[in-house]
C-alpha cells in the first residue's frame, strides 16, 4: 500500500470517528433525562400494620404523645367544709339501666362520673352523650373489662390507651399494680378507685344497698354502684331511697371533674 494510499485511509477512519461520536452525543440529548432517586420521604416502605378482624376496635382514643395526667378529679369540688359525696357507676352505658339511673338522679338533683367500657359505648351509641347532656361525666373502665394486672403488656396498653376518652380511669376489678399506674399516666388520666363499695353487682337486695351506704358513706367519700353488668333495679331503687336521706344531711352530689 502507498503511503499516500494509507494516509487517505487513516483520515477517512478518523472522520468517521468524530461523525460517530458526535451522532451518540446527539441522541444522548434527545433522550428524556433519567429520573432522580427517590427521597426517604417518598420512597416505598412496607405499608403499616392494620389491626386483625379479630383485634379490638379503637374507641375515643386519648392522645399518643404522653401527656401530665389530670389533676385529682374531686380534690377542688372537696375543698373547703363542703359536704359531697361522689356517686359513680360501672360498666355502662346500658341502654335499660343508664337510662334508668339518670332520671334518679335528675329527680333530686345529683350529678355522677360513669366509668363506661369502650365496648359499651360502641355497642350503644348515644347514651355517651345523653350522659355528658345531664350534666354527668365520663371516666374510662378500659374497653372490655379485663384484670389489667394478669394480662399481657401489649393487650394492657391497648385497654388504657385506647379505651373511652376521658382524664379518669378506673381499673376493673380495682385490680392495679405500678406498671398499670404508669400505664394510666402515660395516657394522660389519673387512677379513679372508690371508698364505699355497697356491693350492689352482687345484688344482696336493696335494703343491704341502702344499709351500706348509708353506714359507711362519710364526707368526700366517692361510692361505687353499676348502670351495667346486668339487672341493676335495685341499685336504681336503693339510690332513689338514699339520696333524699343524705341530702337531708346536708350532702350535694357533684360529678368528678374528669
Amino acid at each position: 500500500m502507498s503511503r499516500k494510499f494509507a494516509a487517505f485511509v487513516a483520515t477517512g477512519v478518523a472522520l468517521a470517528v468524530v461523525v460517530g461520536s458526535l451522532l451518540v452525543l446527539a441522541l444522548g440529548h434527545s433522550r428524556p433525562p433519567k429520573p432522580a432517586a427517590a427521597t426517604t420521604q417518598t420512597s416505598s416502605t412496607t405499608p403499616p400494620t392494620t389491626p386483625s378482624p379479630t383485634q379490638t376496635p379503637i374507641v375515643n382514643a386519648p392522645p399518643s404523645t404522653p401527656h401530665r395526667p389530670a389533676p385529682n378529679p374531686t380534690a377542688a369540688l372537696a375543698a373547703g367544709n363542703k359536704k359531697v359525696l361522689f356517686l359513680s357507676f360501672d360498666d355502662g352505658p346500658d341502654p335499660y339501666w343508664t337510662p334508668k339511673v339518670l332520671q334518679v338522679l335528675a329527680k333530686h338533683g345529683a350529678h355522677a362520673t360513669f366509668f363506661e367500657l369502650g365496648s359499651m359505648q360502641m355497642a350503644h351509641p348515644g347514651l355517651r352523650e345523653q350522659v355528658l347532656a345531664a350534666g354527668n361525666t365520663i371516666g374510662s373502665h378500659s374497653i372490655t373489662h379485663p384484670q389489667l394486672t394478669a394480662i399481657s403488656p401489649a393487650r394492657r396498653h391497648h385497654e388504657i390507651f385506647d379505651g373511652p376518652r376521658s382524664t379518669c380511669f378506673r381499673p376493673p376489678y380495682g385490680a392495679s399494680n405500678p406498671k398499670v399506674r404508669a400505664e394510666i399516666r402515660a395516657a394522660g388520666m389519673v387512677q379513679v378507685l372508690w371508698d364505699v363499695d355497697p356491693r350492689d353487682w352482687a345484688r344482696p337486695g336493696t335494703p343491704a344497698i341502702v344499709h351500706n351506704i348509708l353506714t359507711h358513706a362519710h364526707n368526700h367519700n366517692i361510692i361505687l354502684m353499676h348502670d351495667g353488668g346486668g339487672n341493676r333495679a335495685q341499685t336504681v331503687a336503693a339510690l332513689d331511697q338514699v339520696l333524699p336521706i343524705l341530702k337531708t344531711q346536708g350532702y350535694s352530689f357533684p360529678a368528678m371533674d374528669c
